[in-house]
Parts: C-alpha cells; structure tokens; sequence
C-alpha cells in the first residue's frame, strides 16, 4: 500500500439548489487537486441540502432525488473527477426503478461510479427507507467504508465496516449545533451569520464549544482509535435550511489524532496524507485481534426492534 493523500471539505450548500452546490463540489475539487489530494470527501447531501428535506412531500422528495448511477448529479461528478484527476465523494437523495427513496452517498472518479451507500439509519423525512448493507470498496489500494452521519452513532456499524477490511471509512456528517438531552447542546443563533465577520469570534465560540465541536470530540476519536482506521468527518459550514453548521471537518488516524481539519468560518478544504503503517501501530489493531466473539456473539445479534428517535426533530 501506497500513502494516499485525501481533502475533507466544509461549504454552505443551498438547499435545494443542485447547480450552486455542485458548482461549489468542482471548484472546491479543482483546489484539491491543486493541492495534491487523491480524492475529496463532501458532507451529507452536499449535492441537494440536508436540512429542508424534512418539510417535503414524497411527490417533492422525487423531484429532488436521482437515480444511482445514471442521474445527472453522477454524470457531473463524473466530469469533474476527470478534468481534475480526483476522486469524489458526495452525498444525495436517490430514488431506485420502483421510485422508493433513499439517503445516498457516491464515490465517483473519471471513470464512473465506483461505490454507493444507502443511509442505514435515515430520519430527516419519513419517506426515505433505510439502507440494508455495508459498504467496502478499493480505492487506489485502501479499502475504504462509508458510514452516513447517524450511521456512526451505533458503534457496531462502525465495527462491522472494519471488520469488513475498511481501513478509511467516510463519515460525512450534517451535525451538531441541534438540541438534545446533552449538556450544553442547544441551536446556535442564526442571526449571528448574517455578519460572520463581525461575529467571528462569537460564532467560533460556539462552534467550538458544546453545542460543537466539544462533543464531536467526545467520540470521534474514540470511533478512529477503536477500529485502528482512518476517519474522514465532514460536514457543513454555515446555513443548511434554518439551522446553523458548525463546520470542523477533519481527518483523524487510527490513533485517533487529528491530522487536517477545516478551522475557517468559510468554505474550506484540509488535506491529510494517510499512511498505512498506522493501521497496525495504533492500539487499536491489536485490540481487533485480541476479540473474544464468543462471549458477546449471541449478545450483540439477540433480536432487538431498532427504534430511531432524534432530539431536535419533532
């Protein structure tokens, strides 16, 4: 295996408008590129908006959505990958031949489509049916996973994707800055981004505090360290509907350390170098070989009725 340099992004998409956004995904990829990254990894529904779908009807949900691989989105992030020799990874919603919808997110290079995900624990509109399978894929001699957002909140998810090989797993996010039972959780004041500049510091406190990324960091590292893999976060900067995004994305190691991360109240790019001697220095990969599956095999997998419930959403 050969170090592979890869760019997590933070941009203010607008919801619903697939124009503005992808044209923010190519430029934000050319700079990439630029920069000598291999690939770019996008937030959650970066291609569409995130937040105002929860508002929408199933006859407005498919409009919005697209079919995987041969969608107009798919075919423009194709192009995009080949003008600058990068690989793209972005999210969207997707509807299939029988028109049911799902949460997706795309790996694409100049070729086409390389992997596809299926949110496996979607929410944001009562529409969308879950997804029902893992994904690992190669990518330039890694092997990477995908995991959407809420996808990475139940640990054995994260899990299985490493057990499955996944050495890199994609995590994009539209999180944080919600209401919850946590502590300190709460919304930001959208008012204050009206004039970021004037409130820069103001917002940065925010973001960075517990409504942010204070608790991000309560259980990212804990995801990239536990499973000895790669974590590329992302995730929004700015409004996505009427909720205000704190930005930070990063890349962690399998040591659970922070090796790029978006610090600006702009649209953003950081660009890590992954090197594959990590995945069996950290601690993690020893502990992956010490596992007892015996004892916790009939535990874990007992039959279970999965409820989804989410604070800020009523």
């Amino acid at each position: 295996m050969k170090k592979i340099k890869i760019a997590t992004a933070q941009f203010e998409n607008k919801s619903g408008d697939k124009e503005y956004n992808l044209k923010m995904i190519e430029q934000l990829s050319e700079q990439a590129a630029k920069d000598g990254a291999d690939v770019i990894s996008f937030h959650e529904c970066s291609i569409t908006g995130y937040t105002f779908a929860r508002n929408l009807s199933y006859e407005q949900m498919l409009v919005l959505s697209e079919s995987i691989p041969n969608g107009p989105s798919v075919a423009a992030l194709i192009g995009f990958a080949k003008k600058y020799g990068i690989v793209i990874l972005a999210g969207l919603f997707e509807k299939d031949e029988n028109n049911e919808l799902y949460k997706a997110y795309v790996c694409i290079d100049g070729n086409g489509l390389i992997s596809s995900h299926r949110k496996l624990h979607p929410f944001i509109n009562p529409y969308i049916k879950p997804g029902s399978a893992y994904t690992v894929f190669e990518l330039q001699g890694w092997k990477c996973g995908i995991l959407i957002c809420y996808d990475n909140n139940i640990i054995e998810n994260v899990r299985a994707t490493r057990l499955l090989g996944a050495q890199v797993i994609f995590m994009p996010h539209v999180t944080m800055c919600t209401p919850s039972s946590r502590p300190g959780a709460g919304f930001v004041d959208a008012s204050l981004w009206r004039d970021k500049n004037a409130n820069a510091q103001l917002l940065r406190k925010e973001f960075d505090g517990d409504k942010g990324r204070k608790w991000l960091m309560k259980w990212l590292p804990a995801r990239a360290y536990d499973n000895a893999v790669y974590a590329v976060f992302s995730n929004p900067i700015g409004m996505d509907d009427d909720q205000l995004k704190n930005g930070c994305s990063m890349i962690l190691d399998p040591f659970g350390e922070i090796i790029a991360e978006c610090r600006s109240l702009d649209n953003e790019i950081s660009v890590a170098e992954l090197d594959p001697e990590k995945l069996t220095d950290a601690g993690g990969s020893r502990y992956i070989m010490a596992r007892r599956p015996a004892l916790y095999a009939d535990i874990i997998g007992k039959k279970h009725k999965s409820e989804h419930k989410v604070s800020w959403l009523k």
